[in-house]
């Protein structure tokens, strides 16, 4: 391999460009979305439930990845209108740890999956 060409790695990413294996939120309302940043969407009329929510999920991420997730920012916003869930809490996730990479640069490496 030349020196200026770097190795390919190979990722299972779904029609929205996660992982196919990445745990999904388990509440039918939370969402992992399509923008760059892959905003991961959690909305209750319970700030603290949909936060533990969150809470939950960055664990098995955690778990999955071997590593923690990268979490960019963290937005809050409200939807007041009627028969909405009011808080709308997005954890903003590093791509590419939704994508998988750390677990397929390990294998390629022949290291553990999980640490």
């Amino acid at each position: 391999m030349d020196a200026s060409e770097e190795p390919v790695v190979e990722l299972d990413l779904d029609e929205a460009g996660v992982a196919t294996e990445l745990p999904r939120p388990s509440n039918s309302g939370d969402a992992v979305q399509q923008v760059p940043y892959r905003p991961v969407q959690f909305v209750d009329d319970d700030l603290p439930t949909a936060l533990e929510r969150s809470a939950a999920w960055l664990r098995s991420v955690q778990d999955w990845l071997g590593e923690p997730v990268d979490v960019i920012a963290v937005h809050l916003d409200y939807d007041d209108r009627d028969g909405r869930p009011y808080y709308d809490l997005k954890l903003l996730c590093n791509e590419e740890d939704l994508a998988g990479a750390p677990i397929a640069v390990r294998a390629q490496q022949g290291q553990p999956t999980a640490p």
